[in-house]
């Protein structure tokens, strides 16, 4: 009997002392998540942000034109070859640079120099000025200039002045619409062409020119181009699993493919449907403990380097995106903030490298946010 009293008090001592053991790893394998503070965009931040694309939509150098040479005839100024988006070093920036614009404008109508604003959007984006880029798509060489990143920013600048309620914003959607149309033509030529997306962390993303093309398709009511995307993101996207998240970002980057084709997956799919996709592709994000350091940049004044506060922008407001709607993905919302507070403060003021384009991305990372 006394044997047997024995071996009871140390199988409870053992089953105690397990116990205590598990309490003890579990309090380990538990990340502390800390909450940081929700970045906002009010009128003082607007007229901040508003200074990057005030100071570089009219100028015109330095300037990468990324222009193929047929003739000494191309040998022309970039104002000369661009007489809307010859600034902001190249013609995408200046396209979103418009964009920023229009966008802080339609938001913040009090914004200062709005008035001043206002004239430059109208020079700009004259309807002399459209018909010229119009017609360099048409130049032998430049058929596909900037597939699809900067097509996909000039949809993105044509639905922001389809919702923008001001008296110019119809006469400027006006004349942008012929070169709207060449671009939407473009879209739907190209994308039954491309028989595999194209993955990578800067301008060719597939997944990031398709997501901004969808949501100018939704918001203008163009079922064919809708349809199109929706079709060529499902045949691009729908058997990806595990989505190697530890190898991102590389150097340059500036999107996320893991996150980028996710949040274009968000847009096309039922939200069944899409919360299974995403637990095969991204499973990791399921877990409320989940965590991403933020992309660290070196030198701001070296424009590749920088590329990666543009990367915090964007997982930014893919994050949000994929979390919308979808309640046990809010968690992820707080890393959202965490890679916008990063790389927020740095970017005003700072060198013409990263001033000239990453006024757009704060903008576009901020306007994702969720208000109450």
């Amino acid at each position: 009997m006394k044997y047997i009293y024995l071996l009871s008090l140390a199988v409870l001592a053992l089953s105690c002392n397990t116990s205590e053991e598990k309490k003890n790893n579990d309090a380990q394998e538990k990340v502390e998540v800390i909450q940081v503070k929700v970045p906002t965009i009010n009128l003082e931040e607007a007229n901040r942000l508003a200074q990057l694309p005030i100071h570089c939509i009219q100028t015109e150098y330095p300037n990468k034109l990324n222009q193929t040479i047929g003739s000494d005839s191309d040998l022309k100024s970039p104002q000369d070859l661009h007489p809307a988006f010859y600034g902001c070093f190249d013609w995408h920036s200046a396209v979103h640079g418009h964009w920023s614009l229009v966008s802080l404008l339609r938001q913040y109508p009090n914004l200062e120099n709005a008035d001043e604003i206002k004239g430059m959007l109208l020079e700009n984006l004259s309807e002399q000025h459209i018909k010229v880029e119009v017609a360099y798509f048409f130049e032998k060489y430049n058929a596909t200039y900037e597939r699809t990143y900067g097509w996909a920013w000039l949809l993105k600048l044509t639905e922001e002045l389809h919702k923008w309620n001001d008296p110019i914003s119809k006469e400027l959607e006006s004349n942008l619409q012929p070169l709207t149309d060449l671009i939407v033509e473009k879209y739907v030529d190209f994308i039954p062409k491309l028989n595999y997306p194209i993955r990578v962390g800067e301008h060719p993303n597939t997944a990031f020119g398709l997501s901004f093309a969808y949501d100018y398709a939704k918001t203008l009511g163009n079922e064919q181009l809708q349809s199109l995307i929706e079709q060529r993101a499902k045949a691009f996207y729908m058997t990806d699993a595990g989505c190697p998240l530890s190898w991102e970002p590389s150097g340059f980057d500036f999107l996320s493919p893991c996150f980028e084709e996710a949040a274009l997956m968000k847009r096309v799919l039922q939200k069944e449907d899409f919360k299974a996709w995403l637990s095969d592709f991204l499973p990791q994000l399921e877990d409320e403990n989940f965590t991403l350091e933020t992309g660290k940049v070196s030198d701001r004044t070296d424009g590749k380097l920088v590329h990666l506060d543009g990367v915090n922008f964007s997982r930014a407001w893919s994050l949000n995106e994929i979390a919308k709607g979808l309640p046990e993905y809010n968690h992820l919302k707080n890393i959202a903030n965490q890679h916008i507070n990063y790389s927020l403060p740095s970017i005003v003021g700072d060198n013409y490298e990263g001033g000239h384009w990453l006024g757009s991305f704060a903008i576009y990372a901020l306007n994702s946010i969720e208000r109450d």
